[in-house]
């Protein structure tokens, strides 16, 4: 099995277009720096796991300058997102490269060794790996090969979206692994836990 590519999904720091549920407790330009530290500590986890080659999957598309910025200074492919909802956007970015691990960048719990777990449970044959969020989604998702199914007709960004993860992998019989369940950053309670975890994300500069 070649070694599989981690494929990480990221929206522009455009302030207003992200973090939006964040603006309330920090402001539009705060949320949007915390966006963009998020995804510069997801991108150096990616890369020190040292798994397979990290690629950046970008909205709206790889031209902004931030994510310009970041593929010379880590190295990291740029691609786009597309259209579509995420669900869409998932199944396309596996459709063009698989085996594939595939994370969001609103994880700060991330650890290398998540990326190992993933590579190594793709390796052993398992066809899906999950890592579940406590919101009831999940941070993260591994196929050995494109799976478009898993990502039909999902409520995303909903507390079921896991279970309904489930229960398509366990109708179409498909040998899974779970890795520990993660917590990401979306709403302003989250921003105690974050402060208490990792200080320097919210820190002004």
């Amino acid at each position: 099995m070649i070694d599989p590519a981690v494929v990480l999904l990221a929206k522009a720091p455009e302030p207003g277009r992200v973090k939006t549920r964040l603006a309330a407790a920090l402001g539009l330009e705060r949320a949007a720096r915390l966006h963009e530290r998020l995804v510069e500590r997801t991108i150096e986890t990616a890369c020190a796991s040292d798994v397979g080659p990290v690629e950046l999957c970008c909205a709206p598309d790889a031209r902004h300058p931030f994510f310009l910025g970041l593929a010379a200074r880590f190295g990291v492919a740029l691609t786009g997102q597309g259209e579509g909802d995420v669900g869409a956007r998932m199944a396309r970015a596996f459709a063009r490269r698989a085996p594939a691990i595939l994370a969001g960048c609103d994880c700060p719990a991330f650890e290398t060794t998540h990326f190992v777990a993933a590579a190594t449970a793709l390796r052993a044959g398992d066809e899906v790996v999950l890592a579940p969020a406590e919101d009831g989604g999940y941070v993260l998702v591994a196929l050995s090969r494109p799976i478009p199914e898993l990502f039909d007709g999902i409520e995303w960004g909903g507390p079921t979206v896991l279970a309904a993860t489930r229960a398509k992998i366990a109708a179409g019989g498909l040998a899974t692994r779970e890795l520990a369940t993660l917590w990401d950053v979306d709403r302003p309670d989250d921003l105690q836990r974050l402060q208490a975890f990792l200080p320097a994300l919210l820190e002004e500069r």
